[in-house]
């Protein structure tokens, strides 16, 4: 008899959480009957200055399998949570979590502008895409270097040696599901391999709480420079180049510059 579920998730409190958030955001996109043009991630928009959707897209799932799938394959991997005795453990999982969602989708924009401008492929201008896979991959490379003798446990029968896993599970999923997307994944098993590798490295809870804290305030600046949500506390203008825009807090009478960098398919991750 296995054991029960309530001691499996104080042993992963983070990968708990994140599956309560996917699954709760999948609700909330199902209630609202929102698809992939509202919340995916596409080189086009992301162009366009809707930077709030490489969080987005990362958390967002359209389709019940495609949750159930990932947030499967993340309960997995949440073992990384317990095993701090190896230099891994919650604040590890947590600190490289915000890391493989930022760099992988990132590189998935990075590669898709390769494509287009180098190699003149249009067709990646326009795929959308959404899902969690990208971290998931992200992880299973990571526990492939630090943990090679684990497994990777899928919906409760499917077993895979975690060494393998990230590539086996590339070409699966490649197959079996023609909308997944190749460069996702293969985007969260390179930037996984970078963390493993020690490549990206440094990360504590200063690095980490600053990160997440840009990471609200390019998220909320996006929704509102964007158009797709409308904060009345922020004002955005321009100050003194207009290429340059600006965030005002109303009420404060401080403003803040930053620099602009510029950063009908669709693809599950």
């Amino acid at each position: 008899m296995g054991r029960p579920l309530f001691y499996e998730i104080v042993e992963k409190p983070a990968t708990s959480c994140i599956i309560g958030i996917c699954s709760a955001i999948w609700f909330y996109i199902q209630k609202r009957n929102f698809g992939y043009s509202h919340v995916g991630l596409s080189y086009e928009n992301a162009i366009e200055g809707h930077h709030w959707r490489i969080i987005t897209s990362a958390f967002s799932h359209i389709s019940v399998i495609h949750l159930v799938f990932n947030m499967s394959a993340l309960w997995s991997l949440g073992v990384v949570e317990q095993l701090g005795h190896i230099g891994l453990g919650v604040a590890y999982y947590l600190h490289h979590t915000l890391v493989l969602v930022v760099l992988s989708g990132a590189l998935v924009l990075g590669m898709y502008h390769l494509l287009i401008q180098r190699f003149k492929i249009e067709y990646f201008r326009s795929v959308t895409a959404v899902g969690y896979s990208c971290v998931v991959f992200g992880w299973m490379t990571i526990l492939s270097v630090k943990q090679p003798s684990s497994k990777l446990d899928l919906f409760g029968f499917l077993s895979l040696p975690i060494s393998f896993a990230p590539f086996e599970s590339l070409i699966f999923t490649s197959i079996i599901v023609p909308q997944a997307s190749f460069l996702g994944h293969l985007s969260g098993i390179v930037v996984g391999y970078a963390i493993a590798w020690g490549l990206i490295h440094g990360m504590n809870n200063y690095w980490a709480i600053s990160m997440l804290g840009w990471i609200v305030l390019v998220f909320v600046v996006s929704l509102k420079r964007s158009g797709a949500y409308d904060f009345d506390f922020l004002e955005i203008e321009s100050v003194t180049d207009p290429s340059l825009p600006s965030v005002r807090f109303l009420g404060s009478g401080r403003t803040l510059q930053e620099s602009s960098l510029p950063v009908e398919g669709v693809e599950i991750v």
